[in-house]
């Protein structure tokens, strides 16, 4: 696929399609711009009330637009502020009619008023979206979960900047991505208001809500650590860690590319630690001090580089996020006096090879796309290519990587011509063994340059 233009929108004009991995989500004629929420939300009920004002540009002639919406109801619809506009709603989506046809290149604004008690969804992937805790939210939408809480354009390439107004009881504390800009309180609620300025994909925008304490990280960026009280001394002994594992992400990727990370632990146990824009979420049972704790916050903040900063142009393509954060946990590993990132591959490699051999990393379908095998031969082919290229060379192209792709999407036929671009030679052969094979290959003899 073609060089990417800001918002992840394709160069040169291209027009969108459907995402075949989640082709019933998102609608492939516009791209936001721009997500204004202004959220009104009561712990004790699960009641949201929102509006949400879409700023949008037309990629083809329009009449109607989509907005995914599930779960909640829409009441109240205008286009570019105008009278109430006419609209359908289903159980997945809103149906919008335009007063007029927009022509691509156009801009317009769509304004929805809606509320109801938001739920998590069910996918082929599980429940995701909003979710209700013991006491709180949290907010888990990867990789169709956002239209849970706000009507959206959901495609994973449809980057937009977000301004989320959210009011609740005074008692909590509310996280959400970007910067707070401001926080009121009256009459027993709290307003938080956040920004975020860098272009973001609908299912990286979390909300945290919970009685949360706080204190400031100095490292990556500007941003905290939020804890409930009970855990205090598990969640402070997670952040010594956290500028050592910045430090080495920053020389091996490049600069911290986000305006700021924020470590959140909830009172609740979780599955897996989830990550979020310039954002991590870890449970109860994530902060026991070991290897295994250690490496989830490896992972989860090599995503600011790999997943937010450089995002997806298609969910096939989700080695991309998966396997380079693997791979920083295995160079945490080694730079924390663990197993060696070689070790740590060999080690891997005998366990995948003991694993069904049906699995194509460069298309491993929907059913498969979070499939552990992803994760770690992904790991395994940049493993690959280091030991083909060479360290020097091999730093290098992740760092050209997270340069020229911040911000934006990108897809591995990217990688592998930039890939190629660094190092000076084709190296079709690696990648169609690594990617386009279900057969896992041997691990490659080390380069001698």
């Amino acid at each position: 696929m073609s060089r990417k233009a800001p918002n992840g929108s394709p160069a040169g004009g291209t027009v969108a399609v459907a995402d075949p991995y989640a082709p019933q989500s998102g609608d492939p004629g516009y791209r936001v711009r721009e997500y204004r929420l202004s959220l009104r939300y009561k712990v004790a009920t699960n009641r949201l009330d929102g509006e949400a004002t879409i700023l949008a540009k037309a990629l083809t002639p329009l009449r109607s637009v989509q907005l995914d919406l599930v779960g909640l109801t829409a009441s109240r619809v205008k286009v570019d502020g105008a009278h109430p506009a006419r609209y359908q709603q289903d159980q997945r989506r809103l149906t919008i009619r335009l007063p007029r046809e927009v022509e691509a290149g156009q801009r317009f604004e769509v304004q929805v008023r809606y509320g109801g008690s938001p739920q998590p969804r069910n996918s082929r992937w599980g429940r995701v979206g909003w979710e209700e805790l013991d006491d709180g939210v949290l907010v888990a939408s990867q990789p169709v979960g956002a239209p849970t809480w706000f009507p959206c354009n959901d495609r994973v390439a449809d980057k937009a900047r977000y301004r989320i107004e959210l009011t609740t009881e005074e008692a909590y504390t509310v996280i959400a991505p970007g910067t707070l800009k401001g926080r009121t309180s009256g009459s027993g609620r709290t307003t938080w208001t956040y920004v975020e300025e860098i272009p973001t994909a609908t299912y990286l925008v979390s909300v945290h809500i919970g009685r949360y304490r706080s204190d400031p990280l100095a490292k990556p960026a500007v941003g905290a650590l939020h804890y409930p009280a009970e855990l205090r001394s598990a969640a402070r002994a997670t952040a010594p860690k956290l500028p050592a594992m910045v430090d080495l992400f920053q020389r091996c990727f490049g600069p911290y590319p986000l305006d700021r990370y924020d470590m959140v632990v909830t009172p609740d146990r979780l599955e897996i630690p989830l990550e979020a824009q310039g954002m991590a979420t870890f449970g109860a049972n994530h902060l026991d001090g070991s290897w295994e704790s250690d490496r989830l916050i490896a992972h989860e903040l090599a995503h600011q580089w790999f997943g937010n900063s450089v995002g997806l142009s298609r969910w096939r393509d989700i080695w991309l996020n998966e396997g380079f954060a693997c791979y920083a946990e295995w160079l945490w590993s080694q730079a924390s006096g663990g197993l060696s990132t070689h070790q740590q591959a060999k080690q891997h490699w005998t366990r995948i090879a003991a694993l069904p051999q049906d699995l194509v990393l460069s298309d491993p379908g929907p059913d498969l796309m979070f499939d552990d095998r992803v994760y770690k031969r992904g790991a395994l082919t940049l493993h690959a290519l280091r030991r083909v290229t060479g360290d020097e060379t091999f730093f290098k192209t992740l760092r050209t990587w997270t340069a020229e792709h911040a911000h934006t999407t990108a897809t591995t036929g990217d990688f592998i011509a930039l890939a190629e671009r660094v190092a000076g030679w084709r190296l079709g052969g690696l990648f169609t063994a690594w990617l386009d094979q279900p057969e896992l290959p041997r691990l490659p003899r080390r380069s001698e340059g």
